[in-house]
């Protein structure tokens, strides 16, 4: 089938109505030819899935998919990598609708692998901010923030001292306290950072930086990455001093293009347009609904159309997906549309944004295909949800009981039954919430929520041998089943590893015991793991499998487990396969048409 008749809806019709100074295409040419300037090589967005993470459920700013190079392992294209990253945030939903904060993102960042450090970093910030040659950001309009100290950790003194030397005012400069010691969760590599903040007020900016003013925006992080949190809440030196810059595309476009929002960018005008196609109404009249549709509907389609296959369910990644569906859903009720209509704004996010991430186009079937049925379901009980709701509402209170009655008989995620209660001036009662919710389900919501508050650190010995393994697993499965089998996406915690292939139909539990066979077989011979860097065409030719879909950089690292398997990985791997253990398949199910999970452990 050709890509066009795929993603191309028949009918759709796009206003153009902005006048664009620079639009996110450009601003992403103008950071990669920057930082290629200054010797980083380019590397792909990786997955919004985490493949061995465990702590959260999406990659949720650009160092994620780099711990293992963060950590000390060298990385294939050298010292210094710049990348646009895919990331999703699930904490900030209650401010979704605001002028700046987003469910999906994408972030520019670049990185020093033990290189470079605070003198350069801040440096070249500044020029890339402010050089008329790159963005040409007046001064006038800049602040920024580092690091007072702690116990621990010394006050910045040398990034104060840089941002002065580059003509930073004294009044601009503020030193924060854990504002300014940035860590993606709660363990793992982190450190000290100073932040770059953008008037976005009425007139001039004012001569002394405040911090709590919301008209200064961040944009830009420059984070000193030289500790490592672990589990024990013990801060100690990591083996290398890295840098880790974040700098926000739908903020930076914004600002570039001289608007309070990244909603009036090229980035959401087509999705806005056909919103207001729809629902008959004006932007301008309901920003704060056409605003959450708009943010919801990109983050589902980027979901549904990743590599990692994610559906919609009770749990976890599916959970959220299915909670940002319903939430969109609700949110055109309150615009009066009364159809589905879901689709049809897919089609536009897919259409907007499949020349810069592909696999949008190559899994459209499957994007519109699940929000259809999604949608569908959820229309069936929403209307009759809302009058149960209303009925609740008399009693001044969403007792535990009714909100899991909300959840379990008409579809509604405990967040939209507390939106809809704080819209009503009432309360949910969360912990009697639980409390049923537990009785009928194997992993509770909060369990799910927990995830996001966790860390970093599950690079670990156990996670390793699962990694590994999945080598092997891949390998088998190739041997015993199919040699056409690719893997379509992996997950791995300390408790058991996750591996999505392509394949029609069912194992038999002839066919699963004889893979489970082979990987111990395996295992048994004690065969030694190594790595080896090379151009990434070399390693196909060598016949190195690859993740299908996944964009890679042009060197790469290949594993060699023996001559059993060689495989393009980012590591980490256990040195020999004896280290493993026993290895046992627990699951083979379905996860969506053409895809089969496994699961399994190793003892």
């Amino acid at each position: 089938m050709k890509l066009e008749a795929v993603i191309l809806p028949k009918e759709l019709k796009i206003k153009v109505r902005l006048v664009v100074v620079m639009n996110a295409g450009e601003l992403k040419k103008k950071y990669f030819d920057f930082f290629k300037s200054k010797g980083h090589a380019v590397i792909p967005s990786a997955s919004l899935i985490p493949s061995n993470d465990a702590s959260v459920l999406f990659n949720t700013a650009g160092m994620q998919p780099l711990v293992p190079f963060l950590l000390g392992q060298k990385h294939p294209l050298g010292k210094r990598l710049v990348s646009l990253q895919k990331c999703l945030r699930t904490v900030d939903f209650d401010n979704i609708g605001d002028n700046i904060h987003h469910t999906f993102f994408q972030m520019l960042g670049n990185w020093s692998l033990g290189d470079y450090f605070k003198k350069e970093a801040i440096t070249w910030s500044f020029e890339f901010l402010t050089d008329s040659k790159w963005l040409n950001i007046s001064i006038k309009r800049l602040a920024v923030t580092v690091y007072e100290g702690d116990k621990i950790v010394p006050r910045d003194e040398e990034s104060y001292t840089l941002w002065r030397s580059l003509g930073v005012p004294e009044k601009r400069v503020a030193f924060l306290g854990k504002d300014n010691f940035w860590i993606a969760g709660e363990t793992g590599p982190c450190g000290p950072s100073s932040e770059i903040f953008y008037w976005t007020g009425i007139g001039e900016a004012p001569e002394v930086f405040d911090p709590n003013d919301n008209n200064w925006v961040e944009i830009w992080n420059d984070v000193f990455m030289s500790y490592n949190k672990l589990d024990d809440g013990h801060v100690a030196p990591l083996i290398q001093k890295n840098v880790d810059t974040g700098m926000g595309l739908e903020r930076t476009l914004a600002i570039l293009n001289g608007k309070k929002s990244a909603y009036e960018t090229d980035l959401f005008s087509a999705i806005i347009d056909e919103i207001e196609s729809i629902s008959g109404k004006k932007y301008g009249e309901n920003l704060r609904e056409m605003r959450i549709i708009a943010d919801h509907i990109r983050a589902i389609v980027f979901v549904l159309g990743d590599e990692n296959v994610v559906l919609p369910s009770n749990v976890d990644r599916g959970y959220i997906l299915r909670r940002l569906i319903r939430r969109a859903a609700r949110y055109g009720k309150m615009l009066g549309v009364q159809n589905l209509f879901l689709k049809r704004l897919a089609e536009v996010v897919v259409l907007e944004y499949y020349v810069m991430y592909p696999e949008l186009g190559k899994n459209a079937e499957r994007i519109y295909s699940e929000l259809q049925k999604e949608e569908e379901k959820f229309q069936l009980t929403l209307e009759k949800g809302l009058h149960e709701f209303d009925r609740m509402v008399s009693q001044g209170l969403i007792s535990g009981v009714n909100a899991f009655l909300l959840f379990q008989s008409y579809g509604f995620p405990l967040e939209m039954t507390e939106e809809l209660a704080r819209e009503k001036g009432l309360n949910v009662d969360l912990k009697g919430f639980n409390i049923e919710f537990e009785k009928h389900q194997e992993l509770s919501r909060a369990g799910a929520e927990k995830k996001f508050k966790g860390g970093l650190g599950e690079v670990n010995e156990q996670t390793i041998k699962y990694h590994t393994a999945t080598h092997l697993l891949a390998e088998a499965l190739r041997r015993i089943i199919s040699k056409e089998i690719k893997q379509r996406g992996s997950n791995i915690t300390p408790e058991r590893l996750r591996f999505d292939f392509n394949f029609d139909r069912k194992l038999t539990l002839e066919e699963i015991k004889k893979v489970e066979d082979e990987v111990n077989r395996v295992i048994g011979l004690e065969l030694a793991v190594k790595r080896e860097e090379m151009d990434l065409e070399k390693a196909l030719k060598r016949g190195a499998q690859a993740e299908f879909g996944v964009k890679y950089p042009p060197k790469v690292s290949v594993y060699f487990i023996g001559d059993y398997s060689k495989e393009v990985c980012g590591g980490p791997h256990v040195e020999n396969t004896k280290q493993i253990g026993k290895f046992k398949i627990v699951k083979e199910e379905s996860v969506a048409a053409g895809i089969r999970r496994i699961k399994a452990v190793v003892e």
